[in-house]
Order: C-alpha cells, then sequence, then structure tokens
C-alpha cells in the first residue's frame, strides 16, 4: 500500500504514472494506437475532445441547507491511509453516523478497497476532483475533464456516481457551477464549518465551538489527512449534536429536503423599513406594557444564542403552550437563518434588535437607521415573510432624537418592558430570575428575558410560566396584547 503522503518523491512518480493509466483507461484507447488504413502504419495522434462551454443552468452551490428540521449532515476531505480509514469507519458506526467522503480520484484509483469499503458501510462517496485541487483560475475544459475523469475512476471502482463536487478548500466559482452542472452533478458543496486542528483548547473549550456550530442543516466538514483529531472529534460532534437534540443525517438526505429561499426583494414587505432622514415629523408610539383589567402578561426574548439554548427555549414554549415575541439581533441570524426560521414556523412574534446591538444614544440617526434597515433586511430573508413591526432598542436606551429616527423607519412601534428581571447576568440564579419575576408582574405586563447562552433563564422559564398560570395570567405574545 503507497500512502498519500505530499512531498514523498515515491508517491509523486506512482501518482503521475497512475494519472497517464487511468487517462488511457477511460479514454479506453492508446495514444499509440495505429490507423489501419495507413500506407506506412506510422502513429496518427488522438484528437482531442473539444470541449463546449456548457449553456445549461448553473449546479446549485450549498454551504448549508435552509431547513428548520433538527438535522445536519457530517462530511469529509481526502482519503488518509488505509489504517486512518478504517478507525474513522470504525467510530463513525460506533455513534450510528452516515457521512459522505469527497474523494480524489487519484486516491480511489491507488486504493480502490477503501473507497468500496466506505460505500459498504453505507457512507456516500462525493468528487473531490482528480488530486484534491482547488480547480480556481483554471480553464473551463481543464476543469470538465479534471471533474469527468473523478466520476468516471469512481464509478468504475465503487459503482457509485456522485452526486456532489467539492473542492479542496471548498471554494467555487460560477464556471466550476457550470463543470458540475456540464458533469451531472446535482451540487458544488463547500460547509458551514471546516473543522481544523485544535490547538491548546480544553475539552470544555472545544464543547463550546461545537456547540456554535451545532446549526439546523449545518454541513461540518474535515480533511481525513489534515485533521489530527479525527477519530476523537467524532465522539465531540456526536456529544454536541445530542446535547442539541439534532441528528446527523446522510449529505443528500439532508440536501433533499431543503427549501428554496425566495430572494429578499420578491418578499412582500422587505422595503417595509427605509432609510429616512426626515425624521422630526415622525410619530413614535412607546410601549411599556398595556393598561388592561385582564390578567395577560407577554414574554419577550432578546439578542441571540445558539441553537441549543433556543431550541430549548422554543421546545419549552411548545410544551407549554405558550406563544412569545422574539426581538432578534440579525448579525447572528445572518450567520444562522435556519434559526430564525424556526422561529417564526413557531407561531412567535419575530421582531427587530438593530443589527450589531448598539446602543442607541451613542450613535448617530443615520447609523441607528441602517442598523435598523439592515437588520429588517436579513431577518425578513431569513423568515421569507415581513417580521413584526416592532422595534426594541438593545439595552432599553433611548431619548427623544432615537425615538423618531426609529419610527421614521417605519417601525413606529417601540416596545420596551416593565418587568427586567436580569437574567442576562450569569451569576443570577433560575430562582432569582424567578423570583423578580412574579414580584413585578401584573396584567399588562411585558417580561425581558434573554435568549442568550450560558444565563439560568432556560431553567427559569417553565417555572414562570406555571407560576404565572397559578396566579390566572394568561400568557400572549405583544402582537395579540397591543395589536399590529
Amino acid at each position: 500500500m503507497i500512502s498519500h503522503r505530499k512531498g514523498a518523491s515515491g508517491f509523486r512518480l506512482f501518482h503521475w504514472i497512475s494519472l497517464v493509466a487511468i487517462v488511457v483507461l477511460v479514454a479506453a484507447c492508446s495514444p499509440f494506437q495505429q490507423n489501419e488504413n495507413s500506407a506506412d502504419n506510422s502513429p496518427e495522434p488522438a484528437k482531442p475532445e473539444k470541449i463546449e462551454r456548457y449553456q445549461g443552468e448553473k449546479s446549485k452551490a450549498v454551504s448549508m441547507v435552509y431547513t428548520t428540521q433538527r438535522q445536519l449532515a457530517l462530511t469529509f476531505n481526502g482519503m488518509a491511509d488505509k489504517d486512518t480509514m478504517k478507525r474513522l469507519l470504525d467510530e463513525l458506526d460506533k455513534y450510528h453516523i452516515k457521512a459522505a467522503f469527497f474523494m480524489p480520484g487519484m486516491r480511489v484509483a491507488e486504493e480502490p478497497d477503501i473507497a468500496r469499503e466506505i460505500v459498504a458501510r453505507g457512507h456516500e462517496i462525493e468528487n473531490n476532483t482528480l488530486n484534491k485541487s482547488d480547480l480556481q483560475g483554471q480553464p473551463y475544459e481543464k476543469m470538465y475533464k479534471d471533474i469527468k475523469l473523478t466520476n468516471e475512476i469512481i464509478q468504475r471502482e465503487t459503482d457509485k456516481t456522485p452526486r456532489y463536487v467539492r473542492t479542496d478548500s471548498g471554494e467555487y466559482n460560477d464556471d466550476l457551477r457550470l463543470v458540475a452542472a456540464h458533469n451531472g452533478q446535482e451540487a458544488v458543496v463547500s460547509s458551514s464549518l471546516f473543522l481544523h486542528n485544535w490547538q491548546k483548547e480544553t475539552g470544555a473549550d472545544k464543547s463550546r465551538y461545537l456547540r456554535k456550530y451545532m446549526n439546523r442543516g449545518g454541513i461540518i466538514a474535515m480533511d481525513t489527512e489534515e485533521n489530527k483529531s479525527l477519530i476523537e472529534n467524532i465522539r465531540l460532534l456526536a456529544e454536541a449534536a445530542t446535547n442539541v437534540g439534532y441528528r446527523f443525517v446522510p449529505l443528500h438526505e439532508l440536501i433533499a429536503q431543503g427549501g428554496e429561499r425566495k430572494p429578499l426583494q420578491e418578499i412582500p414587505g422587505f422595503d417595509a423599513a427605509k432609510m429616512n432622514a426626515a425624521y422630526n415629523e415622525s410619530k413614535p408610539n412607546l410601549i411599556y406594557r398595556k393598561e388592561t383589567d385582564k390578567k395577560m402578561v407577554a414574554l419577550s426574548f432578546d439578542d441571540w444564542g445558539t441553537d441549543q439554548t433556543v431550541t430549548k427555549i422554543l421546545d419549552i414554549l411548545n410544551k407549554k403552550g405558550v406563544k412569545a415575541s422574539f426581538f432578534l439581533r440579525a448579525d447572528g441570524v445572518e450567520r444562522n437563518p435556519n434559526l430564525a426560521r424556526a422561529i417564526a414556523e413557531a407561531g412567535h412574534d419575530v421582531a427587530n434588535h438593530t443589527y450589531s446591538h448598539p446602543v442607541n444614544t451613542k450613535i448617530a440617526p443615520e447609523e441607528l437607521q441602517k442598523e435598523i434597515v439592515k437588520a429588517h433586511q436579513i431577518i425578513t430573508e431569513a423568515i421569507q415573510q415581513k417580521p413584526t413591526m416592532y422595534f426594541r432598542p438593545p439595552t432599553g436606551a433611548f431619548d427623544e432624537q432615537t425615538l423618531k429616527a426609529i419610527a421614521a423607519t417605519g417601525y413606529e412601534d417601540i416596545t420596551i418592558y416593565d418587568v427586567t428581571p436580569s437574567d442576562y447576568d450569569k451569576k443570577r440564579s433560575a430562582n432569582e430570575i424567578v423570583k423578580d419575576i412574579m414580584e413585578q408582574t401584573r396584567s399588562g405586563s411585558v417580561i425581558l428575558l434573554h435568549m442568550l447562552d450560558d444565563i439560568h433563564t432556560t431553567e427559569a422559564l417553565p417555572i414562570v410560566i406555571d407560576q404565572l398560570r397559578s396566579k390566572g395570567y394568561t400568557l400572549v405574545p405583544m402582537t395579540e396584547m397591543f395589536g399590529q
């Protein structure tokens, strides 16, 4: 067996000998094949195949799948030595994970038994280019032949035709998407997380890092040759997925159940928020609580968190039959639109909390309006519908000028709160959060909570709901309390 080690002269020699042999085999003819009709039987050079640029639609480009299903996919690049690959496959079996292996055509030709074992274990085998290259800047014809030859090698050795292609770095351009379509590939696949080698992270550091990327519809990638913690990472990833309540599914299954997102401009209400320099005439409607004799209260959640935290909140609310109001920090939504969509699909209000969470009174009105409009557009595209037109100032800070600037964008309803248990403070226990809420709440109250990681809100939330109901309160979303 010859292992794939970059820089090894023996491997390079074998590489080029194999490449020549493969090209000849796939072409099904020899470059030295004679023309029987030639008078002197001299060799006649084969005519190179002319590749015309594909005129159809480009293949999809996929880095994550637009879905609210609690699923993600695990993928690998390259082919390590036989022992490493066997240990990797055994570890995947241990955690019942079916992965997608993007394999270089050359390595499949060198060690087809490894590729066949991957397929026999129920994993997908996909195209990682002929020699795990990026192909960026290469002529169209060269890219086409590289992908085509890799497809044919994989199909010949494993009887599987790759659905997808990925370059070494995961980068791609329009030509590569055309080439992929030309070769019958459904998509060019990159990743939402490419997991490189750990440095000096502790176990807790690793867990926190992976928790951050356990996203619905996520595609996690590792390189089987570069990653020195390959086997350990399978356990860490399996545990992280279990902790958030998600599961790994085959890549083709994840992609197949994903939805298509409409472009922003095709979504009604995408332009409901606009820049407006003439803000002095605007009429903001400031909301703290509702003056009412009815025993109703509203739960609201600010900022952003990981799937693990937000999913726990959504599950608690669903189990308790409660609809709430979520004010989203849009730079988080931008990185993880599926989570915002999950909040909206669960029937909750989805509203605006700026893009990057600045203190509104410390930035110019124009900058504040930019924050609001940008957040509106990102949230709209993520949830594929017009958000609830409520705005909540970060930290609750505002003055007359900021209120007018906010209202002028189209967000006239500026919603604050009257119950503040300071749950954002990691030092505050669940009991302290519950106690403050119960002491401050009255009919028509708006309760401020947060969806931040590593705070005690998820522990306090079910207790709060039960105790409020025991006092006769009905929990409603803010749109039901105040209308819109």
